[in-house]
């Protein structure tokens, strides 16, 4: 980090005032990599997080006392840290305007208070700390080399053994990191600026200088230099100036503004300080640089931005000239005959053709013409293109493959593809539609004939007969399935895949453009594949032409529609090109960074976003877009304005989510901020996949109080409101039944109204929605006042009519809510009324696990509560019997809930009468060996229970269940403790239990547990050994008499 600061940072020229950070991209760049690198801190480093600096950074900051919240003492004028050094000294104090910070985690809070002004703190903090890191570690790492390797900082700094050596080493090598980390992002944004140069600025000027004059239409009143004298290398600056990369001056005079006076240099174009009164310049800059001059212009004048997009047309033919002049050939005829023989064919043919005025020179060096080159060779007249491909593709040795040929091919392509398909780690089984073709006979339209003599010229033209059938294939409605068809049917797909392998920009555009509309047919999708047309457009991710690649990764994202397709795409390599793509735009989300890049590196990113979310719909692709690096890179886009990028970045994070390890890593890259700061866009799709993605990654507890801490509960209660679209709804429930897990977020949503709204949503909804609905009410009914909501709102029995369903997710969330529900002794009533016990215990025959072991979960509250509880479960005929078979069951969650509620039906003596002919004690016994915890607690209490009736004390030492009891003695579980201590209690009332008791040792365990603070604990450990202790007496008495 000091490396970086000292070198890269760029600082205001010293002068009379303090020197401060310029307003530069390269700064803003450096500013908010050190930015993500403090919030993350926190949550990366929580132990490292703790140290205290050798001295507190020290800035002047803009926040306001009351910004801060819990955590904090707050006055009207100082806030102080409720957390504090050994010294009582606070890890954080503000006395406006000075703040002083002494730890990483005090950092990362306050940025994430700083919310929209962390930029502007950040730079504050660099400038009020030219040296941060001597602050941070203290005087002995300053002196240390600024080439030091790790190594030496280990040296350096572990001169004591002891922890805060070790903590400080470990912060020393994370800094270290960070230095390296921000030279090559500063390398990366350095390379990526292209200097203008003198040729580059004069054509600019001279192309203006045509299109300026007087009248409302000219884009201009004046743009003239300040300088008349050229010197040899084409610049008009002073020499003296020309060292520090400055090119020219200029006066311009839009129509709407004042005369401006603008420095053109290699760094870019900027406003300078215009003419003093002795009519020299002054050069100090004033303002942000631009990449040209017309975009500066446009920045500074509406009048000249609105009249260049009148003028665009014409721009671009004038500097088409410009470029053609020097090469005066017959090549420009071919796009004259081209616009002759096709109408209004030029936004067809050269769409990507067109280059914005003041973008000329870059372009012309990043890209060659897509101009037709005259030099005829063998490789650009080749018609047929010689290729084996793996994967069932036969070489090609003619444009078009005869359709019995191609059935061939794809017969072959099958057979190895269903190898992989079993051997493939995805999920997901995706139905291929079954092929068919047009009857000969059939009533086809005359565009099916039309398209099919189309195609005829592309087997046989020249390249201009390539491209004039392509552009008016393109005119034809392609989203018509006759169209789609029709180009399949006649040998098409084979040509146009064909052409891909060109050395011809236009036919591949052409080509590409065509198969990205037909590839929305599902039937056309597999076509492709077994055509081998994925790897093709694989390799196309390569071209520098950025049109190629984003129409290829569009293709792409319409055929990856199903799984032999994804696979096909990862077998190539395809991930790994997908992922690189995004790398394009990494920071073009902020306009003062926009410079850097061109728009259509953002739309390269987008189209590679959206084959990576069509990829992502399978295991191993989501695997290898983590290991590609994909995460860091969809967390940079996800800070984007552009809801057509955001929509696929999000689409795809939603589908990694699913995974552990991509769910960490989300957490890691604080992609929760960014998802919460969306959920309150207008766009519905959005909106949906940013709560669809909250839903996979509120499983984990921390990801909830993100969601909490960032304000996100508050826009899902609102949307909750919104009930037209299903799908969105649908995503939002399940986010909001996921962040009610937390005790802390359910207080939330009471707060917001939400469970009202949720009751509301029990009836008229679809299954999808009212699965998330029924969940998120189960986690909230597990408190009193939300209980006492659902009954008022008459939340009861919706949720009693849905047990009649066969859903099983449904079911399993319903039973749950009703149990939570019956808790309440009012609630129970009602229940009971609507005949929702017995509904809970027919469930108990359902052939799903999860739904009898839940189902058994919720009968437990009803019979603890129930008036009659007795007689209300023997009413249930057969019911009892069912319970007791449950114990054959495999399942160890079926088995504890089973065992719980035969706990509460065993408190009724008939009914336990009852359950004991039905063989309840074996059954009880042959599950005493078991290490689930979970199942020892619920199965120890039921034992206890059982005892109360007639021998099954005795019974259950016959059926060896003692001795396994006494090692639940062992386990880490309180309340294992205290059930298993129950049970032994009363079945030490039988001489032979305590002989087995004392001959396993549960003497010297239930000694340990008389001392518990558990009263229960207490009095059943000593029972039992008051009854071992009572027979070894009497025994011993015996003995002696």
């Amino acid at each position: 980090m000091g490396v970086a600061l000292g070198r890269l940072v760029q600082w205001t020229a010293p002068g009379h005032g303090t020197r401060v950070l310029e307003k530069t991209p390269l700064n803003e760049a450096i500013l908010k990599e050190i930015i993500m690198f403090a919030e993350s801190f926190i949550y990366k480093h929580p132990q490292e997080a703790k140290y205290v600096f050798v001295e507190p950074l020290e800035w002047k900051t803009d926040l306001n006392p009351s910004a801060f919240e819990s955590g904090y003492v707050v006055s009207a004028t100082t806030v102080k840290s409720e957390e504090s050094d050994e010294n009582g000294q606070p890890l954080l104090f503000l006395s406006v305007p000075q703040i002083k910070v002494r730890s990483f985690g005090q950092l990362s809070c306050f940025l994430l208070i700083a919310k929209d002004t962390k930029l502007k703190e950040a730079q504050a903090c660099i400038e009020g700390n030219r040296n941060p890191v001597a602050k941070i570690l203290g005087l002995d790492y300053n002196t240390m080399k600024e080439e030091s390797s790790i190594l030496n900082i280990l040296d350096k700094i572990t001169k004591d053994n002891d922890t805060e050596s070790e903590i400080k080493m470990k912060i020393a090598i994370l800094l270290k990191q960070l230095d390296v980390n921000l030279l090559n992002h500063s390398l990366k944004c350095i390379s990526l600026e292209i200097p203008l140069h003198p040729a580059a600025v004069k054509n600019d000027i001279e192309l203006l200088k045509r299109f300026s004059g007087k009248g409302e239409q000219t884009v201009l009143e004046s743009i003239k230099y300040t300088s008349d004298y050229e010197y040899p290398n084409g610049c008009r600056a002073p020499p003296w100036r020309q060292i520090l990369g400055e090119i020219c001056y200029v006066l311009v005079k839009p129509h709407d503004v004042e005369t401006l006076c603008i420095t053109c240099s290699e760094e870019g174009v900027f406003l300078n300080g215009g003419k003093t009164d002795d009519e020299e310049i002054n050069y100090e800059r004033k303002g942000v640089i631009y990449k040209d001059l017309v975009t500066c212009l446009k920045e500074k004048s509406a009048k000249f931005s609105e009249n260049m997009s009148k003028q665009k047309t014409r721009f671009n033919e004038e500097l088409q000239k410009e470029k053609n002049k020097p090469n005066e050939t017959p090549k420009k005829e071919a796009p004259g005959a081209l616009r002759k023989a096709i109408p209004g064919s030029d936004k067809t043919m050269l769409e990507k053709n067109q280059i914005n005025f003041g973008k000329s020179n870059m372009i012309k060096r990043l890209e060659p013409s897509l101009n037709w080159k005259t030099t005829i060779d063998s490789k650009e007249h080749r018609v047929s293109i010689h290729e084996e491909r793996h994967g069932g593709r036969v070489e090609k040795s003619a444009p078009s493959v005869s359709a019995g040929k191609a059935q061939l091919i794809r017969k072959s392509g099958e057979k190895v593809e269903e190898i992989v398909s079993e051997s493939s780690s995805e999920s997901e089984e995706d139905e291929e539609p079954p092929d068919h073709r047009q009857e000969a006979n059939a009533d086809l339209p005359s565009e099916y004939w039309q398209i099919q003599k189309l195609v005829k010229y592309l087997k046989g033209g020249n390249q201009t007969a390539t491209v004039i059938a392509l552009c008016s294939m393109k005119d034809f409605n392609l989203a018509q399935e006759t169209c789609q068809l029709a180009i399949r049917d006649v040998g098409g797909l084979e040509v146009l895949i064909n052409l891909l392998d060109t050395d011809e920009v236009k036919c591949k555009i052409g080509s590409l453009k065509i198969l990205k509309e037909i590839s929305h047919n599902p039937q056309i999708r597999r076509n492709i594949v077994d055509l081998g047309g994925l790897p093709i457009m694989v390799n196309i991710l390569d071209s520098p032409h950025k049109s190629l690649k984003c129409l290829a990764a569009e293709t792409i994202a319409n055929v990856a529609k199903f799984r032999r397709a994804r696979w096909a795409v990862r077998h190539h390599g395809g991930i790994t090109k997908l992922v690189a793509l995004l790398d394009c735009a990494q920071n073009s989300a902020e306009p003062a960074q926009s410079s850097l890049y061109d728009a259509r590196d953002v739309e390269v990113a987008r189209c590679g976003a959206l084959a990576l979310w069509s990829c992502s719909k399978s295991y191993a692709n989501k695997e290898a877009i983590r290991k590609a690096g994909g995460i860091p890179l969809l967390a940079r886009l996800l800070k984007t304005s552009h809801e057509n990028m955001l929509i696929p970045v999000v689409g795809t994070l939603q589908e990694c989510a699913s995974e552990e390890n991509y769910r960490a890593a989300i957490k890691a890259e604080r992609i929760i901020e960014n998802l919460v700061k969306n959920l309150n866009s207008e766009n519905e799709q959005l909106q949906e996949h940013c709560a669809m993605a909250i839903y996979q990654c509120a499983e984990d507890e921390e990801t909830r109080d993100l969601v909490r801490m960032h304000g996100g509960l508050k826009p899902l209660a609102t949307l909750l409101n919104n009930t037209d679209n299903k799908e969105r709804l649908a995503a939002v429930t399940g986010a909001i039944w996921k962040c009610s897990i937390s005790k802390e977020n359910v207080t939330k949503f009471r707060e917001y109204k939400a469970i009202e709204t949720l009751v509301g949503l029990l009836t008229d909804q679809p299954e999808e929605v009212l699965v998330n609905v029924v969940g998120a009410l189960g986690e909230c009914c597990q408190e009193y006042e939300n209980r006492v909501i659902v009954r008022k709102c008459g939340g009861i029995q919706p949720l009693v009519n849905l047990l009649v369903g066969i859903n099983q997710a449904l079911l399993v969330n319903v039973t749950k809510a009703v149990g939570a529900c019956a808790v309440e002794p009012e609630n129970m009533m009602i229940i009971d009324r609507l005949d929702g016990v017995r509904l809970l215990w027919s469930l108990l025959k359902n052939p799903h696990p999860d739904v009898k072991a839940s189902a058994a979960w919720a009968l437990c509250p009803c019979i603890q509560n129930a008036k009659d509880a007795g007689e209300m479960v023997r009413s249930f005929v057969g019911g009892l019997e069912l319970v007791v078979n449950l114990l054959k069951s495999d399942n160890k969650e079926v088995l504890a809930s089973v065992c719980a509620a035969i706990t509460n039906i065993a408190k009724d003596q008939e009914n336990l009468a009852v359950i004991t002919d039905h063989g309840v004690v074996p059954l009880l016994s042959k599950l005493a060996n078991t290490n689930n915890d979970k199942l020892r607690r619920h199965l120890a209490e039921a034992i206890s229970c059982c005892c109360m009736w007639g021998r099954n004390r005795v019974a259950f030492g016959e059926n060896k269940a003692v001795a396994p009891l006494v090692r639940y003695l062992k386990s880490n579980d309180a309340n294992v403790h205290r059930a298993t201590a129950q049970a032994l209690y009363q079945l030490s009332e039988d001489a032979d239990n305590c002989i087995t008791m004392h001959e396993n040792g549960a003497v010297k365990l239930l000694l340990h547990m008389v001392g518990s603070p558990d009263q229960d604990l207490q009095e059943a450990a000593a029972g039992c050994i008051s009854n071992i202790r009572r027979l070894a007496l009497a025994t011993e008495k015996a003995r002696y008499t």
